[in-house]
């Protein structure tokens, strides 16, 4: 009965973690959001510098304001189709944090759409997809009128290798 109880508690304070306001974007087809305390800043397409010897996904670094900043495609990441950039396409400037890190990466989407507050009702647990899916990537599924959006841990959409690179590329 104890752990019943203590289950209830964890999935609360998740459902208590997983609420509040998202900025929303498309990817393809799909619609993703992101916590909006990870996020910095919305900029255009700018040029990106590329940088020799990096994994396909990261598209190279950006001067931001004096800082060097890695860019990554999401769509590449994600293991989507390529697509040319239009004037829809920006990239959002989000806080990662890894290894007690935080590292500012610039994310490559097709559109931000609205910034949204879900509310921990709105939301599901990540469907099981499989034993060899991993998806501690995804915090959950929000219901909305249009329909499901898929809301992403940032923090764990890279690996910490793959932080290590980024931190290199910058």
């Amino acid at each position: 009965m104890s752990q019943e109880k203590d289950d209830k508690k964890k999935d609360v304070r998740s459902n208590t973690i997983k609420t509040g306001k998202y900025l929303t974007f498309s990817l393809a087809d799909e619609e993703y959001g992101i916590g909006i305390l990870k996020v910095k800043e919305i900029i255009g397409m700018m040029p990106i510098t590329s940088v020799p010897r990096t994994t396909d996904f990261v598209k190279g670094v950006i001067n931001l304001r004096g800082k060097v900043i890695p860019v990554l495609d999401l769509r590449i990441k994600f293991e989507m189709e390529s697509v040319p950039y239009t004037e829809r396409t920006c990239i959002i400037v989000v806080e990662i944090e890894a290894d007690a890190v935080t590292v500012l990466t610039g994310i490559v989407v097709d559109s931000v759409s609205e910034v949204l507050n879900i509310k921990a009702d709105d939301i599901e647990k990540t469907p099981a997809f499989g034993a060899k899916v991993q998806h501690d990537y995804i915090l959950g599924m929000a219901k909305t009128e249009g329909g499901v959006k898929i809301l992403l841990n940032i923090d764990k959409v890279l690996s910490s290798k793959e932080i290590d690179n980024i931190k290199g590329a910058a």
